[in-house]
């Protein structure tokens, strides 16, 4: 749908050469990881902030109610910016995607009381290394990649029910098995969502609010595939502090 609708929009304004097509693409592209750099650096300084804080920390990860009312804070508002993004202005898009980044930090800040924060750096610049071969592939590829993203929509469907079970059941192999999957999936996520971004960006509207918001909605997704990736990936080969 989206190429169609990219092609009949081509012809309403004229044809563009094949390299004006890739030159406007690579630049919205650029645009879309630049936004997810700043977002992943303020998780993770925001994370590392309040990892160093006792109070923070007591305030955030000790009090239930407020640690459970960010988990769910941060779901509501992926969920509104996906759903009412065309309607936002693209600074307040840029806004609460920030604002999502920052709250993500304040939960993901517990990884540095479970993980030596010396294989946390190592694990990201691995979960890094892996992105971006995946992302280049998601990128350059001719293959079409929608029967590999769907597969690993339903594996994720799938991951999730089985990260639920596992909540009660506490079973070992059910962890490592969903620790594998969940690599697969979001190795394969990566790839699919970087083509589909790639895809979905309208030709021929650099520099407006659309363009914008299509960057910060590209932005989010592989943000999001980013940090999963590397939360599997630290359960594989983060080394747990003895404490």
């Amino acid at each position: 749908m989206d190429q169609q609708f990219n092609y009949f929009q081509q012809q309403a304004r004229g044809p563009m050469s094949a390299s004006a097509i890739a030159a406007e693409q690579l630049s919205f592209m650029n645009k879309v990881y630049m936004w997810m750099a700043a977002a992943l650096t303020l998780t993770g300084l925001t994370a590392m902030y309040v990892s160093s804080s006792v109070p923070l920390l007591k305030l955030i990860l000790l009090n239930k109610p407020i640690f459970f009312g960010l988990l769910i804070g941060e779901l509501a508002l992926v969920w509104y910016l996906s759903a009412r993004v065309d309607k936002m202005t693209a600074t307040g898009a840029t806004s609460m995607f920030f604002l999502y980044a920052f709250v993500n930090g304040l939960t993901l800040s517990v990884v540095f009381l479970v993980y030596t924060a010396s294989s946390i750096a190592s694990t990201f610049f691995l979960t890094a290394a892996t992105f971006a071969i995946m992302s280049a592939y998601g990128y350059f590829t001719k293959a079409d990649l929608t029967s590999l993203g769907n597969l690993c929509f339903m594996l994720l469907i799938g991951l999730i029910i089985a990260s639920i079970f596992n909540i009660f059941m506490a079973s070992s192999t059910i962890y490592w098995v969903t620790t594998y999957l969940g690599i697969f999936v979001f190795v394969g996520l990566t790839a699919y969502d970087t083509q589909r971004i790639k895809e979905m960006n309208v030709i021929g509207n650099e520099g407006t609010e659309e363009d914008q918001k299509e960057a910060i909605m590209g932005a989010l997704i592989l943000y999001l595939d980013f940090i999963n990736l590397f939360l599997y990936m630290l359960r594989l080969f983060g080394d747990r502090r003895n404490n």
